[in-house]
């Protein structure tokens, strides 16, 4: 009977009383432990409360039932297809809906409905993978930005693809933790491809010469951030940069000479299928014929053989690792060494090679340089905060000095005042104020020789006397002799 009376009355009320008696009504029937026919009632009354023109009403209704796990069903999926902020309540929140619900939202939806689903906790990796199927940018960058998300590798990827060039999605999915490296890679490959682009449309780089920038950047990005990777995610690393093209003899003569041979033993590994373990010791061991079959095998170009044996000759010569100078991701020695071995074949042959090793030289020079101004950049400023802080102690010494120095004469200053006009006899010695032994001391030093036991200032003296007597013999000690016997026969003479 009470809920027939709500429903009337809300025939008739304005919506804003409307929505707040929905409100109302939904918290009573959730929370409020009504009896079976009252709660049948009203459960009927929330159905029928879906058909208020107001949005208010409804919304009211979301509010209240959005985070409830034992809301009506048929009134959350009414709901979450209703209007877009209403919608959006209850696709963020409630756990009534399941995975096939929240699909559903994301194929019907708008982008206010997918970024509310893509931010949901707990995110199931199905529904994060449809997001990243047919999601918008904003919606994608929440949902890589909810940490509990469980997206996988390949919904990645696909977000990548689709809106790799959104310079807010990809931070979003650079912070995310544990990220796999083809997922780095392909980021980096859709960042160079943007400035590649743009240093094209500003006229400052040729096609070709952003081209290759772009590609060497790209290459040097990849083998730093794999340079502490598992085996196991370089070799999936290795599989997408195939199956990409951007597994070149480029990249694996560029990680030889920077030393991450990891990488290049994953590489050739990929390419001759052979197992790693006989990759890596087939380029440890310094057989040059085994190394010859490994580069053939790999189908990479006999012109690079000579290239690729001398940078191994050198690195192990050098320790295997210890080649690389700190800071500098490529070996000037190892391309040094690749440089000479190339110099006797025929110039049409190594021009290719060489042209590529003159820019790994230039491109390590630049980086040593790097490394050296930073170096002296720091040593600078350690210099200047050592310097700034020894002019402080100094100044601080200074004026300690003078206030020790100038005690006595600034007590004697109001005295020389008292009488500008008396002057003292040559022989007398300066009155001395007495000072009554109820007025407090104003003279500092004073005050602390007043507060010293009579021991102490005893001993002070003492010390005083010692040390004026031991530097008149060490400078005694200093004059020569001949100098000391001149005196006192002058001094006996003129006494005679």
């Amino acid at each position: 009977m009470i809920i027939r009376q709500f429903l009337a009355w809300t025939q008739h009320s304005s919506a804003a009383r409307r929505a707040e008696a929905a409100g109302s009504l939904a918290r009573a029937y959730l929370y409020g432990g009504l009896g079976e026919e009252i709660a049948w009632e009203a459960e009927a009354a929330l159905l029928a409360l879906l058909d208020d023109p107001s949005s208010l009403v409804r919304r009211a209704l979301a509010e209240a039932c959005a985070g409830c796990a034992t809301a009506p069903r048929t009134l959350i999926v009414a709901l979450a297809g209703d209007q877009a902020d209403i919608a959006a309540l209850v696709l963020s929140r409630s756990p009534v809906l399941g995975d096939a619900d929240l699909v559903d939202g994301v194929a019907i939806g708008c982008l206010t409905v997918r970024r509310a689903i893509a931010g949901r906790a707990n995110l199931a990796a199905g529904v994060a993978g449809a997001l990243a199927e047919i999601g918008e940018a904003p919606a994608l960058v929440a949902l890589a930005r909810n940490r509990s998300a469980r997206i996988t590798t390949g919904s990645l990827m696909r977000m990548v693809e689709r809106h790799g060039d959104d310079a807010a999605l990809r931070e979003a999915i650079l912070t995310r933790p544990n990220l796999p490296l083809e997922v780095r890679q392909s980021i980096t490959t859709r960042l160079a491809e943007a400035l590649s682009a743009f240093a094209v449309s500003s006229g400052w780089l040729t096609p070709a010469r952003s081209a290759r920038a772009s590609r060497e950047a790209q290459e040097r990005a990849t083998l730093a951030f794999s340079a502490e990777a598992h085996p196991i995610d370089l070799a999936r690393l290795v599989t997408h940069l195939k199956a990409q093209g951007q597994l070149n003899a480029g990249l694996l003569l560029r990680a030889i000479l920077s030393g991450h041979m990891a990488f290049a033993e994953a590489a050739l590994a990929d390419l001759s299928g052979l197992p790693l373990r006989r990759v890596a010791g087939l380029m440890q061991e310094g057989s040059t014929a085994a190394f010859a079959a490994l580069h053939r095998k790999a189908g990479l170009s006999p012109v690079l053989l000579p290239a690729f044996g001398a940078a191994l000759s050198a690195w192990r010569e050098a320790g295997q690792g210890a080649i690389v100078s700190a800071g500098a991701s490529l070996s000037r020695l190892m391309i040094e060494r690749a440089l000479t071995a190339c110099e006797t074949m025929p110039f049409a042959e190594a021009q290719g090679v060489m042209a590529l090793l003159a820019r790994f030289e230039a491109e390590a020079a630049r980086d040593e340089a790097r490394v050296l101004a930073r170096e002296l950049a720091a040593d600078a400023a350690r210099a200047d905060a050592l310097r700034m802080e020894n002019e402080i102690l100094d100044g601080e010494w200074r004026e300690a000095q003078r206030l020790v120095t100038q005690g006595p004469v600034a007590e004697a200053a109001p005295r020389a005042e008292a009488d500008p006009i008396a002057k003292p006899a040559p022989d007398a010695q300066p009155a001395q104020a007495e000072v009554p032994d109820d007025e407090p001391r104003t003279d500092p030093v004073g005050v602390i020789l007043d507060a010293l036991p009579d021991a102490i200032l005893a001993e002070f003296q003492g010390s005083r006397e010692h040390a004026r007597k031991l530097t008149v013999e060490v400078v005694l000690d200093a004059i020569p002799e001949a100098l000391v016997a001149s005196y006192r026969a002058d001094r006996e003479r003129i006494a005679a």
